[in-house]
């Protein structure tokens, strides 16, 4: 019995395209794609050589930085203005107190405004329309020192507590309205699928509101800590205690003190590194902020472009 014998080759297909050749055909640069890439370069060199500068003056000898300057490289090395600043407990103390404000004062504000905001995202009748006046108002119209110092000192009596700092700054209007914005465009469909399953308002804003708005909370506790880190003005007015100085107030007044004391006349000042210990505290004061700015960059350019659209 014969059998069937098998071709020995099949025809072959008509060659198909050559993907993988166009793949990695190379790909022509477009101008514009240079031109942004050497700008935003330039932009960021721009930035970054100042304060270089600025971190290397801060190391440089005291001597040969009032002779020449500035230098991209501290020669010769020298830490004598951290050992001066660093000598006594005085900023030990004020980064303690620097810290709380911050720390305290941006948790406070971000669950204030997520609060008020959310309020007035819900449009509820009884309370958002006088509510969103209440937040807009301020904006237009401010009651001034006078009526900010006598809340502080003669009705809540915080004269000399660090709260006495957080609570002129406890809210931004302008903060809140870019919240309401970004809580508007979350779909009421899981609000009203979560009512149905039978949740509250409280549950829906702690369970399904805040883990969406991620973005958003990062980006304004970032305004918030830029804000309460910087802050010296309110502690000058309400604080007087030089142990609960913040670490800008303090910062302020060494460096007042230490250019006071270079034009006392007959030489009797004592020898200070003032060029190099100005630069020292800029390091000292900035760089703790400059270091908390990376852990909310994922979440600042999506939290600005959601929460500034109008819903």
């Amino acid at each position: 019995m014969s059998t069937a014998t098998m071709p020995s080759q099949l025809p072959t297909s008509p060659a198909a395209p050559p993907a993988r050749a166009a793949r990695h055909r190379r790909r022509t640069v477009e101008p514009f794609t240079v031109v942004s890439y050497l700008t935003v370069t330039l932009f960021a060199l721009f930035c970054l050589v100042p304060l270089w500068m600025i971190v290397a003056g801060s190391f440089t000898d005291e001597s040969v930085l009032s002779l020449r300057g500035y230098s991209l490289l501290p020669d010769p090395f020298s830490v004598d203005a951290y050992a001066q600043l660093f000598s006594g407990r005085a900023i030990g103390r004020a980064y303690l107190a620097t810290l709380f404000i911050t720390g305290v004062g941006t948790v406070l504000s971000v669950a204030c405004t997520a609060g008020l905001a959310w309020v007035i995202a819900r449009r509820l009748r009884p309370v958002s329309r006088p509510l969103t006046a209440f937040t807009y108002l301020p904006m237009l119209f401010s009651g001034g020192l006078v009526p900010i110092y006598l809340l502080v000192t003669q009705v809540l009596h915080l004269r000399d507590s660090w709260f006495a700092v957080i609570l002129p700054h406890l809210m931004m209007p302008f903060l809140v309205f870019i919240t309401v914005a970004f809580f508007q465009q979350i779909p009421t469909e899981i609000m009203e699928s979560a009512h149905v399953d039978g949740a509250g308002e409280l549950r829906i804003f702690f369970r399904i509101v805040l883990p969406l708005a991620k973005p958003i909370l990062a980006v304004i506790a970032l305004f918030y800590a830029v804000t309460y880190w910087n802050e010296w003005f309110m502690a000058i007015l309400f604080i007087s205690d030089p142990d609960k100085y913040p670490l800008q107030l303090l910062l302020q007044n060494l460096i007042a003190n230490v250019t006071n004391a270079t034009v006392l006349p007959g030489g009797s000042a004592p020898v200070v590194p003032v060029n190099q210990l100005r630069l020292a505290l800029t390091v000292v004061t900035i760089g703790p902020i400059i270091l908390a700015y990376p852990f909310a960059q994922r979440y600042f350019v999506k939290g600005l472009t959601l929460g500034a659209t109008k819903g």
